[in-house]
Formats: structure tokens, C-alpha cells, sequence
């Protein structure tokens, strides 16, 4: 019930924003009172409804419960309204979107993976959690819950399983690669608070690296912690990872920019129907000195951007990568009646200089909401011409939608060869992921830091997918087998060091972070790292 950018999450203070979007509405009567009553004009149209109800109810061939009628009704309502972002939610879908956005439930503490040989497998422990207190490890296959065997679930079936009261216990049966027998533990289950911020690491003597995956409640809290450390480690620069990071708590998202902008500035701007308000930073800054470059790219949305837009426009960060999604819409969550709940679009963000962060968007003939302009598209001069604003050094920003970068780097491209390699496994990939980790999981001991795959680790792959009936042609995937390489390793080194280690080895294949790390190399202050990446 607050207001956001991307998921409907409870806020971990009120700010005034918030506070207004705190609503609790009544289920809206569906025939001529309501809101219908308000306008005489509006009566024609309430009656119309109200017909077309009393019709179906009566006269459809087949009999459909009036509770279903009129949820069928809100949700064609919210539908015709050509919003993406306007949902209806159930009781359910509203807990499943609150949990992933507040990122807290109560459960064990394990981030699943879909079915690798027929079973889940646990992806990740996270810390302080009943899972990680008895000895769970990433890799291991849940081969029951309770009574329940497994083999062949979904995730959502397991994971239904997994949740529950605080308190309440449950067992779960796990195969161990190396262990001939099952292992069975007995949890009880905790409120679990997923980190914003899963590690950061040092990728040298002077950078660190601060990966965000998305906005929840802890995510200030997370990233202050993070640049504390990496200080403390020797860090002179940051670059803070923002790719793919959809968004989430609003309030998150201008708390972490006050990490880094001084106290009373302003740093982003609704403006609803009939009213406008600025958001301004409330505390004193963590950090103002310290170099920082933002990592962004396509899937950089809503809050994300407003992170982005608010350092770039006050020279506070320089933002790498490629254009970002362009979410600048607000929703509200509402709660209704029967724990259902209505996220509509109620507004529109704006950065410190004014610039819209939404992007142009509209229906295609397919029904699919796509850019009207895609970034495939944006060249030097489609981009001369849209909106100019300045930083406050007086540095050319461009409107128009989303978070055009600083510094434009392209992510690298694959090979022909390996583009073939992944449309011909496309149609397998989950036997092709279940491949990967089954090769993984038998190489993980022993292996060095700076660890090659080995050509025949690769042909161990290929063998498996021959065994689980997949047929590949060994030209293509020989010719494409640098992409498996690349898939096979980032698995081992994160199976073997853990996520923090796994990102240094996987550096060497990133150049957007590795031209990062050489600007920030390059510069002992913010205003160098823009001298440098001109």
C-alpha cells in the first residue's frame, strides 16, 4: 500500500508520499451507485455495466458464481485500460509480489533453481538463516519435504511447501553430490530477509564492486554496509551494478541516493493528476567523496533509473553501459475487500533536472508493449534531437525518456557460431542448464582460482544432453563450444569460491565492468573519472 515503481512493497518509513498513498478502499459497488452517482452523464454507463451483468448472470449457457462474475469484471476493467502496469491482484498474487518486492517470508532461506534432474536444487543459502545454520549447501536437490517426495515438482510447488508460520518445522530430504545417502534435516521456520546487496568484493587493490539486484527494504542499509566495507578494504573507487536490477521500494531507491548527494537536495519528482511533489534528501551523506561509476543497461528500470538520473544529474556518478528501460510510472497499491489488492498507474517520475525517466511505448499489432523508438535505433543524431538538459557542471543530459549513459558500452556480442549454438539448444535449455550444473557440481572440488575448462569438461556436457535425448550437431556445438565454456565455467567458479569469487573470474568476459575498473583506475576524484572518460 505505497507508492512505487515497479512492485508493490510495504515501506520501511512514512515518508509524505507515502502516507498518501496509504488508501483502503471498499469493494466499489458494480450497478449505478459508487462512483457512478457522482455524475448524472456517468449513470448511462453504470447502467450499461450493470445490465451486461444482470445478462450473463441469467442468460449465459453456462452458470458462472457471482463472486467469479465480478472479479471477471474488475480484472476486464483494469485490462481495458491499456496500462502493463495496472494489475488486479488476488490475496495470493498480492503475497507472492510482496514477498519479492519487501524481500522478507518466512521460510528456511534458499533461492531455488528449476528442476536439475528431475529435483529443485538449492541456488543459494542465504546468511543467517535456518538453512544456512544446518549445513545446506548451493547444489543440493531437494528430494523431499516432509512426507512428500519431490522428484518431478515445480519450484512454486516446492517453494509452497517450504513457507509458513514462524515457528511451524518442517523436514526436507536432500541429495549431496559425494554423498551416497540421502540427508535429511529438520528446520524451523524464520522470517527470512533476503539482502539487497548478496556480496561485494574487491576486484583489485582499488575498486570495489557493490552488485544490486533490486530495491527491497534493505537495500540502503545493504549498500551503506557495502561501501563502509570496501573502504575499509582499500577501496578508491566503486562501481555499483545496476544492470538488470528492475526496481522495487521507491523509498529505497532516494535513500540510497542520499548515501551519496548531500542532505536537502532534491532528488526525483512525482507529478500526478493534480499535484506535484519533490522528494528531497533527509540525511547527512555517506559518502561524497569517493569516485563512483553506476553500471546500467536495458533491464535498469524504475528505481534503478532514479538512482541513476539523480547522481548523473548532480555529476555524482558516472553512469556506464547502455540505455536503460525507461519505467517512470508510478503505481499504487490499494487494498480492497477479501485481501485483493489494485496497482494502478498514478503518476510520473522526473529526476532532479527535470527529465522524464518513461519512455515513449505503445501496443504493437501483436499486443506486445514495445519502445516506439528502440535503442537499436537511437543513433548520434536520432539523439542530437531529443530533449538537452544539463548536469549541474553543466555537462549535456539527454531527455526523453530512461537513463541515456555517460559513457555508452555495448555488452559484448557472442560469436555467429555461439548464436547458432543457443538457438539450436533454445528449446532445451532447462536439460541445457540441468547439464551444466550435473558437469558443475563434479568439477567444483579441486579446482584453482584461475581454473580453465577443460575441452573434455565441455564434451561431458554434450554427452549428457546425448543421454537425456537432446541431439545436437557436433559441428555447431563444437563450432558455438566457447559459449558453453564460458556457461560452464561462471557455474564452477560460483559452486567452488562462492558469488563474490565467481565475479572476479567472470570479469575477463564482462567489458562493460572492465571498462569501468580502468576509468576508476585512472582517477582519484569524481571529477577526474570525467575528465578520464571524455
Amino acid at each position: 500500500m505505497m507508492v512505487n515503481l515497479g512492485f508493490p512493497p510495504a515501506p520501511p518509513r512514512m515518508t509524505r508520499l507515502t502516507k498518501a498513498a496509504v488508501v483502503s478502499l471498499l469493494l466499489i459497488p458494480l450497478g449505478v451507485g459508487g462512483f457512478a452517482a457522482q455524475r448524472r452523464q456517468d449513470r448511462g454507463g453504470a447502467q450499461l455495466l450493470d445490465q451486461v451483468l444482470t445478462f450473463v448472470a441469467l442468460r449465459y449457457v453456462d452458470t458462472v458464481a457471482a463472486n467469479v462474475l465480478y472479479e471477471k469484471a474488475a480484472r476486464g476493467l483494469v485490462k481495458e485500460l491499456g496500462d502493463p502496469y495496472s494489475e488486479l491482484f488476488t490475496p495470493k498474487d498480492r503475497d507472492d509480489f510482496t514477498r519479492t518486492t519487501n524481500g522478507r517470508y518466512f521460510g528456511v532461506g534458499m533461492l531455488l533453481t528449476p528442476p536439475n534432474g528431475g529435483y529443485i536444487t538449492v541456488d543459494k543459502v542465504f546468511p543467517n538463516t535456518p538453512a544456512e545454520s544446518r549445513g545446506v549447501q548451493e547444489g543440493d536437490r531437494i528430494a523431499a519435504v516432509d512426507t512428500f517426495q519431490t522428484r518431478g515438482w515445480r519450484t512454486d510447488q516446492v517453494q509452497a511447501k517450504l513457507l509458513g508460520d514462524a515457528g511451524t518445522h518442517v523436514a526436507i530430504t536432500f541429495q549431496r553430490a559425494g554423498v551416497a545417502n540421502p540427508i535429511t534435516l529438520q528446520f524451523t521456520r524464520a522470517e527470512i530477509h533476503v539482502p539487497a546487496v548478496s556480496f561485494s568484493v574487491m576486484l583489485d587493490d582499488r575498486v570495489g564492486y557493490i552488485p544490486l539486484a533490486r530495491f527491497t527494504e534493505q537495500t540502503t542499509h545493504d549498500v551503506s554496509e557495502a561501501v563502509v566495507t570496501l573502504r575499509k578494504e582499500g577501496a578508491k573507487g566503486i562501481v555499483i551494478d545496476l544492470r538488470g536490477n528492475p526496481g522495487g521500494i521507491v523509498d529505497e531507491a532516494y535513500g540510497m541516493s542520499n548515501l551519496f548527494l548531500p542532505k536537502g537536495k532534491p532528488l526525483l519528482t512525482v507529478r500526478e493528476r493534480a499535484s506535484s511533489e519533490t522528494l528531497v534528501a533527509e540525511r547527512e551523506p555517506l559518502a561524497l567523496d569517493i569516485p563512483l561509476v553506476v553500471l546500467v543497461d536495458g533491464g535498469s528500470a524504475s528505481a534503478a533509473e532514479i538512482v541513476a538520473g539523480a547522481l548523473q544529474d548532480y555529476d555524482r556518478a558516472l553512469v556506464l553501459g547502455t540505455t536503460t528501460y525507461g519505467k517512470g510510472l508510478v503505481q499504487t497499491m490499494y487494498g480492497l475487500d477479501g485481501g485483493y489488492a489494485l496497482k494502478i498507474t498514478t503518476g510520473r517520475w522526473f529526476t532532479p533536472s527535470g527529465r522524464s525517466i518513461q519512455k515513449p511505448r505503445a501496443f504493437n499489432a501483436d499486443g506486445q508493449f514495445v519502445e516506439t523508438l528502440p535503442d537499436s535505433l537511437e543513433t548520434d543524431a536520432v539523439r542530437a534531437k531529443r530533449p538537452i538538459y544539463k548536469s549541474t557542471s553543466g555537462r549535456t543530459l539527454y531527455g526523453g525518456g530512461a537513463i541515456t549513459p555517460d559513457v555508452i558500452v555495448p555488452a559484448d556480442t557472442i560469436t555467429k557460431s555461439e548464436l547458432q549454438l543457443r538457438r539450436a539448444l533454445a528449446p532445451h535449455f532447462q536439460t541445457y542448464f540441468n547439464a551444466l550444473t550435473t558437469v558443475a557440481e563434479s568439477h567444483k572440488r579441486g579446482v584453482a582460482p584461475s581454473f580453465r575448462v577443460e575441452r573434455a569438461w565441455r564434451d561431458e556436457v554434450m554427452r549428457k544432453l546425448a543421454f537425456d535425448s537432446v541431439r545436437i550437431d557436433k559441428a555447431v556445438f563444437d563450432a558455438g563450444g566457447t559459449d558453453v565454456d564460458r556457461a560452464l565455467a561462471s557455474r564452477i567458479a560460483k559452486l567452488a569460491f562462492g558469488e563474490a569469487q565467481a565475479k572476479k573470474y567472470d570479469m575477463k568476459d564482462d567489458n562493460q565492468l572492465l571498462r569501468a575498473v580502468a576509468l576508476l583506475r585512472k582517477s582519484l576524484t569524481q571529477k577526474e573519472l570525467f575528465v578520464v572518460a571524455r
